[in-house]
């Protein structure tokens, strides 16, 4: 199975996963009168939504380059990304700003309301990190930022938890600490959203990866014979890949044709050895050192 299948095939499972856990915490806190439960299990209803929307992205995102969109596809799978925080952001707010607005007379929370938040937490744990995992591994966005939002997850079950657990304890001492507990959990879920959006519009500005990554296409290229230095390398990334714009240096004397050779084995050979690489981009120059030396009086 390859890694594209495999992110589409977690995304599927996410999406079922999550409509259970959101179905059980919100029937079950209703029942034990858990506001900290329901809160969670809408949060699991939004991520639904933010599964469905990354598995668009991953299968669109897939599809080959076309007349209209010579890069691919790939930007909608950063886009979903974005869309995820958004969803998250919003539902942050919502979960909060009820959470609070609960009337005070409500009846005390029942102690079998903690049963699908341990569960949640527990199999949330297991998504993060196959999420985590499969999103590092195909560069996609959309995955890690779910992978954030089973994180988040984690979080708001454990807060919801905590909430839930000091009113059962103590419901004199502690009798709002659930509806607390709900509030918080949509604070918590803001401020991944924040973060999500983000690392997204990061993405979407084209900022360039990290120095070591850029390094890397550098070293591939120069160990191509008759590549004799790189002025400038630049990338972006298109959704799952990265697009290379480089500007490879070779000796002024060879002719366009032998420069074209050299330029389309350096293309190959990152694309073959740099697995993110989509495509590279050469543009090839004359090398400064050589046009002074075979130059009649040695100057330029």
């Amino acid at each position: 199975m390859t890694p594209e299948l495999a992110g589409r095939r977690i995304a599927i499972i996410s999406m079922l996963v999550s409509a259970a856990l959101a179905a059980a915490k919100i029937t079950i806190g209703m029942h034990a009168a858990s506001t900290a439960t329901v809160s969670d299990g809408i949060e699991s209803a939004g991520d639904v939504l933010a599964s469905g929307l990354v598995l668009l992205g991953l299968i669109i995102a897939a599809k080959p380059p076309d007349a209209e969109h010579p890069y691919g596809h790939g930007r909608l799978e950063t886009l979903s990304a974005l869309a995820v925080g958004m969803l998250l952001a919003a539902t942050g707010v919502l979960i909060a700003f009820e959470s609070l607005h609960i009337s005070h007379d409500t009846a005390r929370p029942q102690a079998y309301a903690v049963w699908p938040l341990i569960a949640s937490i527990v199999i949330k744990s297991i998504m993060s990190a196959s999420k985590r995992h499969y999103g590092r591994k195909i560069q996609s966005s959309g995955l890690i930022a779910d992978a954030w939002n089973d994180t988040v997850d984690i979080l708001s079950g454990a807060t919801a938890l905590l909430g839930l657990g000091l009113t059962l304890l103590a419901p004199d001492r502690f009798s709002a600490a659930d509806r607390f507990g709900g509030s918080a959990v949509g604070v918590i879920v803001i401020f991944l959203g924040i973060r999500v959006v983000h690392d997204t519009v990061v993405q979407l500005m084209d900022t360039m990866p990290d120095p070591e990554a850029m390094n890397r296409i550098r070293i591939t290229g120069l160990t191509v014979p008759g590549v004799l230095g790189i002025e400038k390398c630049f990338a972006r990334k298109t959704g799952l890949k990265w697009h290379v714009d480089m500007h490879l240096e070779v000796d002024p004397a060879m002719s366009v044709f032998q420069s074209h050779e050299i330029a389309t084995q350096v293309k190959e050979k990152i694309r073959s050895e740099v697995d993110w690489v989509a495509d590279v981009l050469v543009h090839v120059e004359p090398h400064m050192l050589a046009t002074i030396s075979n130059s009649p009086n040695g100057k330029s």
